[in-house]
């Protein structure tokens, strides 16, 4: 199934009717969760940031509230994990600080002919079938953490987050907090 493009999801408001409810059968308003994307969202040397041995944190903060689909946090987290991993060796923890909760929905039409007949129901019950995922993202909120020990690094890391933030759809900042 093609998806599309994150225009379409991005800058949207919250819409109503994507929840899957077992108890209230009214309030089911889909079929089916379709899976989640993101493999993991806590990688590299876990238990040593939740000790706090890691002196130095690097965060990618959104400029705006947006919806980023878990296709693109996905591809950031990929991008951030394989070129840290080659460099850092495992020495590092990167974390993933929102879920996608939201269900995107997609009410297919067909244009032209007479073949829209066969597909389309028109407004009624126009909910769509779920197309994917995605998060609501706060503006000021992190997206990513990044937690490393030397200060060598720093540079490394940032080019490396200037690299892989192109993919989300909205403006960031990089911030580096040296923990005490």
């Amino acid at each position: 199934m093609p998806v599309r493009k994150a225009l379409a999801y991005s800058k949207r408001p919250i819409t109503s009717y994507t929840r899957k409810s077992r108890r209230v059968k009214s309030k089911n308003y889909i079929k089916a969760v379709p899976p989640q994307k993101i493999v993991k969202f806590n990688m590299g040397a876990i238990a040593k940031y939740n000790k706090g041995d890691f002196k130095y944190e690097m965060k990618i903060i959104t400029n705006q509230d947006i919806q980023i689909r878990d296709l693109a946090l996905e591809a950031v987290r990929q991008a951030l994990h394989n070129r840290l991993q080659k460099k850092l060796l495992g020495n590092f923890y990167l974390g993933c600080k929102c879920f996608p909760h939201q269900i995107l929905r997609d009410n297919k039409t067909f244009s032209g002919g007479t073949k829209g007949e066969r597909v389309q129901t028109g407004m009624r019950h126009s909910f769509g079938s779920t197309a994917g995922r995605a998060a609501f993202v706060k503006k000021g909120k992190a997206i990513f953490i990044i937690a490393f020990s030397n200060k060598k690094d720093i540079n490394f890391i940032r080019s490396i987050c200037k690299l892989s933030v192109p993919k989300l759809p909205c403006s960031t900042k990089i911030i580096v907090e040296e923990k005490k």
